[in-house]
């Protein structure tokens, strides 16, 4: 006697669906240029401190010491994040004001998801 299985039903957003086109190398570039931002634990630690912070801002004043690292290591870390359009900065008198840029974020997220489809 042979036994049957039953076989898998295919999913609705597999089949018949058009294929996302490749990465190309503008926004392949793009996204590296945030995601490399974004790999680095000091940089991770700043983004949630400016996150957490009253009004969403912070001072350059006030990153050195939770990250424990000189103004100028810092200030690199930001400008890291400025270029990479994660953060803003905003120039009062002698000091540099950021805030984060959630759109970025979640711009990110939702390449990296688009890229993961893809396979």
């Amino acid at each position: 006697m042979s036994a049957t299985r039953d076989l898998p039903v295919a999913r609705a957003d597999c089949c018949g669906a058009e294929a996302p086109s490749p990465l190309t190398e503008a926004p392949a570039t793009d996204l590296a240029l945030r995601l490399k931002a974004l790999a680095d634990p000091t940089r991770l630690r700043l983004l949630s401190i400016i996150a957490a912070h009253a009004d969403g801002e912070a001072c350059v004043c006030d990153l050195t010491e939770p990250v424990g690292l000189a103004q100028p290591t810092v200030s690199h870390h930001l400008k890291i994040l400025v270029d990479a359009g994660l953060l803003t900065r905003e120039k009062r008198g002698v000091w540099a004001y950021f805030r984060t840029v959630p759109a970025a974020l979640d711009s990110t997220v939702d390449d990296l998801r688009a890229v993961c489809r893809q396979g």
